[in-house]
């Protein structure tokens, strides 16, 4: 996932907590395996190679892909999996310094739109339309990954358990005596920073351009590219969202920083229960 993962976890003795933790991990490999874009011989890699034939997917591929899908038209596209053209053009620039061109966009553009991605669950198979596509999971991948290794733990009796992976938490159970467990976000609001004071039961998801960025011309341009545009946000939004698991709160807080405060605010009518903020990086 390209960061490290850290599990924090109370078990009766050392031998249970080291045993269900080496499991969480194995488990948080094995998903990479299937998720991640820059391994060639990753699920989703495999599945980009065969344009135009619906491909029999794993139960946690076809799991996220379709989630992937409602957010896409949820959002209106503000959230878009098919971005891995675009994606590899910031990667490019990060790299030079330099942003890509007009014809360089143009043509990442013609295989990017999340309506080129179909999902069949009679079959478990999904089909891309075009040649040359490439998903990229980053917006939401992480925190599905992090549900599942909690899962595992939990088979393995251990309950009381916080996993983090950069901007990405879950949590179960509190530690013995407390509500839940202590997350500090100082830069969100109120009613973010006092979920996060008690979390249990809950994951709590940060995006933005803290860490990941490009400074072109003197222009900031963030790692989460705009599906619209292909480009970089440079709104220096911010967006955290604290939901029941970790795959819905990673792929809102990427939607949110993309879209406008109406969308996002439409956005988040249909997803009663969760707890948002968005604000602009100081």
């Amino acid at each position: 996932m390209g960061v490290a993962v850290r599990i924090e976890l109370y078990a009766p003795a050392d031998a249970a907590a080291r045993v269900a933790a080496r499991a969480a991990y194995t488990r948080i490999a094995e998903l990479e395996d299937v998720m991640s874009d820059y391994r060639p011989q990753s699920e989703v890699r495999r599945l980009a190679e065969q344009p135009g034939i619906a491909v029999p997917v794993s139960e946690p591929l076809f799991a996220v892909l379709t989630r992937a899908l409602a957010l896409a038209r949820q959002s209106d596209g503000a959230f878009d999996i098919t971005v891995g053209p675009f994606v590899a053009l910031w990667r490019s620039a990060r790299r030079t310094g330099r942003l890509p061109n007009r014809a360089q966009l143009d043509s990442a553009a013609r295989r990017v739109g999340w309506r080129k991605v179909h999902a069949d669950s009679a079959t478990r198979s999904i089909r891309l339309d075009t040649a040359g596509m490439q998903l990229d999971l980053g917006g939401i991948a992480k925190g599905y990954i992090l549900d599942q290794a909690l899962l595992v733990l939990g088979r393995y009796g251990v309950t009381r358990a916080l996993i983090q992976a950069g901007g990405d938490i879950v949590a179960g159970d509190p530690p013995p005596g407390l509500p839940g467990w202590r997350v500090d976000v100082p830069e969100a609001g109120p009613l973010v920073r006092a979920r996060a004071a008690a979390l249990a039961r809950a994951a709590l998801s940060l995006s933005g351009d803290t860490e990941q960025f490009v400074i072109v011309d003197g222009v900031r341009y963030s790692h989460v590219v705009d599906p619209h545009t292909g480009v970089g946000l440079t709104s220096r939004r911010q967006a955290a969202v604290v939901a029941g698991d970790g795959l819905t709160a990673d792929g809102l807080s990427t939607a949110l920083t993309v879209l406008d405060d109406s969308g996002q605010a439409a956005l988040l009518r249909s997803y009663p229960g969760v707890v948002a903020e968005v604000w602009r990086a100081r």
